[in-house]
């Protein structure tokens, strides 16, 4: 056990572990008040949060079940995934990248992770380190998450055709990018990631409450692409699996939403909106 539950990180947040009031079983990893991550140590597929779980759903539909998988992970968090794949596909070969090493001893200590899985913590900037990851890894991984924030805030640097690029080279043909993104009216910071991932990977999806991919409220939307065609006989099963009430949008459906949108570049690119307090991640 670590001998505090709280951490200064490098950009002045605070990180602490706190016990889920709803759920015994379950902590909470919460940077300066808001919830990043939910972690079950007794029940690894116990996934609180409902984008987390969307996410499982389509890696339980990865490969056979209990097949393992390589799967690299662009931010930390309480190393939810990572758990769940190690849970659900043992043997499986992971890496995650985090900036804050302080988060991830804290989050090692207060919840340790599975002895004698293949999970590798690489420390950095995620654009940093996706630009010298392995040359073994290019072209071989099944799942590749990018769940990058900071406090709440998705930063700039890891929105656009240039950080895209570099995550999907690590894909295998049929591998999934999972992108979790958060927006509110309009969606207009959404939009433009569908946008961007659709000028850098073939085949692209999403996946959120209904209200949220209307833009009527704020909320998390995981977006799906890959090199190669999406299963879309996956839809209605991730849709029925929930967490619910779900949609899904994709082909000529996300082109309509799409429309207008504009790729993000280096150049042009700006951060996520700032969440109201209290509703960045939803159960």
């Amino acid at each position: 056990m670590a001998t505090s539950d709280s951490v200064l990180l490098s950009g002045g947040q605070v990180a602490t572990i706190e016990r889920d009031r709803w759920n015994p079983e379950r902590y909470e990893l919460v940077v300066d008040g808001t919830p990043q991550s939910s972690v079950n140590p007794v029940d690894p597929t116990d996934l609180a949060f409902e984008y987390v779980a969307r996410i499982g759903h389509v890696i339980d539909l990865l490969a056979e079940p209990r097949a393992p998988i390589t799967a690299v992970h662009f931010g930390a968090g309480g190393l939810t995934l990572p758990r769940y794949v190690a849970w659900t596909r043992p043997g499986s070969r992971q890496q995650v990248i985090e900036l804050e090493r302080a988060l991830v001893d804290l989050v090692r200590e207060r919840l340790p992770l599975p002895k004698g899985e293949s999970i590798r913590i690489r420390y950095g900037d995620a654009r940093d380190v996706a630009e010298r990851m392995p040359e073994g890894l290019t072209g071989a991984a099944d799942l590749v998450v990018v769940d990058v924030f900071a406090g709440s805030r998705i930063p700039a640097h890891v929105t656009t055709v240039e950080f895209y690029s570099l995550a999907a080279r690590l894909l295998a043909p049929d591998g999934v990018l999972a992108v979790n993104v958060a927006d509110g009216a309009g969606l207009p910071f959404a939009r433009g990631q569908l946008a961007t991932l659709q000028a850098v990977v073939p085949h692209v999806a999403a996946l959120a409450e209904p209200q949220v991919l209307r833009g009527r409220r704020f909320g998390n939307l995981v977006l799906l692409a890959s090199p190669g065609p999406l299963p879309l006989e996956w839809l209605p099963r991730l849709l029925a699996a929930g967490p619910h009430p779900a949609q899904a949008v994709s082909g000529d459906e996300l082109d309509r939403l799409v429309a207008g949108a504009k790729p993000v570049t280096d150049a042009s690119a700006t951060g996520s909106p700032e969440p109201g307090r209290g509703v960045f991640l939803e159960r």
